[in-house]
C-alpha cells in the first residue's frame, strides 16, 4: 500500500485495475482516496463553581476545517446559539490532532442540556432518538419572518456552479458537498467531508464563527440526500431553504413542513421537486 498526504482530504493507494474495454487495460494504478479518521469532540463547561470538561462525541470525518466542524456540531445540537457561547476551540496534543476541545462561556448551562439528553452523542449515528419534531419546532429559529423568496432558474443552476468547487469529489468520488449560497444563485463557501452531516456541520459552523446566523437570508445545498437530521440542522443555523442533488426520507418532509423550512429535492438534470415551503419559489 503506498500512503501519501497530498492535502488533508486524500490519500493515495495502489490497486489493482481491472478495465472492461480495450482502452481500460488491466494493471496497478495510484487511486486517490477519500481520508477518513476520526475526531474526539471534548467540551469544557462551568457547573457552578467547577470547570469541568467531558468527551462530547466522537465522529468519523475528513480532516481539517476540525474548529468549523466542532462550532457547527454545538450549534445543530443546540448546545451553543450566539457566537459569544463559545470562548476558545483548541486543538489537544501536536497538530495535526485528531482531538479538539471547545471551551465554553460560564454563562452557558450545557449541564442543563445534558441533563435534557437520553442518548450518547454520536454524529455518525443519526438522531439516535434524540428529539422529537416538537422540540425542534420550539427552538428553530425558522419561526422569524423571512422574505427570502427564488427563482426556479437560480435553483436549477446549482449542481453546475457546486461542481465547479467540489475538488475533493473530483479527484475521489467518495466526498459529499455543502454550500452556503447567497439569493442570486452566488455559491458563498463550500466544504467537503466524507460524511454529509460533517460537511453541513463545517460549513454552519464556519458562519456561525464568522457571526452569519441566523442564515436567514441564504440556502442551503448539498450533493446528498436529505434527511430529518440535516433539516434539523438547517433550521437551528435559521436557514429557510434546504435543497439536495437526491431525495429526501419521509421524515424529513415532514420536519420541514413543521418547521416551516423550504425542502428542495431531486434538484438536478434541469428540474426539481419541492416538497415543503413552496412559497419560497416564485412561479
Amino acid at each position: 500500500m503506498d500512503r501519501s498526504s497530498e492535502d488533508s482530504l486524500t490519500r493515495l493507494f495502489s490497486v489493482k485495475r481491472i478495465g472492461n474495454n480495450a482502452e481500460m487495460r488491466d494493471g496497478r494504478v495510484l487511486d486517490i482516496v477519500a481520508v477518513e479518521e476520526p475526531l474526539d469532540i471534548r467540551i469544557a463547561f462551568s457547573v457552578k463553581q467547577a470547570r469541568l470538561s467531558q468527551n462530547l462525541a466522537l465522529t468519523m470525518r475528513t480532516p481539517g476545517a476540525d474548529r468549523e466542524l466542532a462550532a457547527g456540531f454545538l450549534l445543530s445540537e443546540g448546545v451553543v446559539r450566539v457566537r459569544e457561547d463559545i470562548v476558545e476551540i483548541r486543538e489537544l496534543g501536536i497538530a495535526p490532532s485528531n482531538e479538539i476541545v471547545v471551551e465554553l462561556a460560564e454563562h452557558v448551562d450545557f449541564d442543563g442540556w445534558r441533563l435534557n439528553r437520553n442518548t450518547v452523542l454520536n454524529s455518525s449515528c443519526g438522531i439516535c432518538g434524540k428529539r422529537s419534531i416538537e422540540s425542534l419546532t420550539r427552538a428553530s429559529p425558522i419561526r422569524a419572518v423571512d422574505k427570502l423568496r427564488l427563482d426556479p432558474e437560480t435553483i436549477r443552476c446549482l449542481p453546475d456552479l457546486l461542481r465547479e468547487w467540489q475538488e475533493g469529489f473530483s479527484r475521489t468520488g467518495g466526498l459529499h458537498a455543502a454550500a452556503l449560497v447567497a439569493p442570486s444563485g452566488n455559491i458563498v463557501r463550500v466544504f467537503e467531508d466524507i460524511g454529509r452531516h460533517n460537511a453541513l456541520d463545517k460549513l454552519l459552523g464556519w458562519a456561525f464563527l464568522d457571526g452569519m446566523v441566523p442564515l436567514i437570508d441564504h440556502l442551503l445545498f448539498m450533493s446528498s440526500r436529505s434527511s430529518f437530521e440535516l433539516v434539523a440542522k438547517a433550521a437551528a443555523a435559521g436557514s429557510p431553504v434546504l435543497a439536495t442533488v437526491g431525495g429526501p426520507s419521509s421524515l424529513a418532509i415532514e420536519t420541514a413542513r413543521a418547521l416551516g423550512v423550504t425542502l428542495l429535492g431531486f434538484v438536478r438534470d434541469n428540474r426539481f421537486n419541492v416538497y415543503s415551503g413552496e412559497w419560497r419559489i416564485n412561479s
